[in-house]
């Protein structure tokens, strides 16, 4: 199974960026997804997740500002950030979460991260 991540860049605060992460190598309609986050220093934090059904869950420093979506057409999830802050700045990775209802969530397989950088 592989994950590849991509979207990620430099933007000002306030402004917004969509991650991309498409998944081969598994029946996507099977996995739930989940998008994490990581900065020197820090552990890896989970930031948002969606389920086989669609159900979603955001930390709540996002809630309100990111979005996850999934679209199993094309094998993608994606986290859309709008009002982006500084302190969102982090190595995003996307993930393959074994269930949605438990945490911490059991991670099956990581991508790459995609850099996120906000500047003031």
């Amino acid at each position: 199974v592989q994950l590849q991540a991509s979207g990620g860049g430099l933007v000002q605060a306030g402004g917004s960026l969509r991650l991309s992460c498409v998944v081969s190598g598994s029946v996507f309609n099977y996995n739930n997804m989940a998008w994490y986050r990581q900065t020197p220093g820090k552990q890896r934090e989970p930031v948002a997740a969606i389920s086989t059904l669609y159900e979603t869950n955001y930390t709540d420093s996002v809630s309100g500002r990111f979005t996850i979506s999934r679209d199993n057409a094309k094998n993608t999830v994606y986290l859309q950030m709008i009002s982006l802050k500084p302190e969102d700045t982090a190595l995003y990775y996307c993930a393959k979460v074994r269930f949605f209802y438990e945490k911490p969530y059991v991670v099956d397989y990581w991508g790459r991260g995609t850099q996120v950088t906000v500047s003031s």
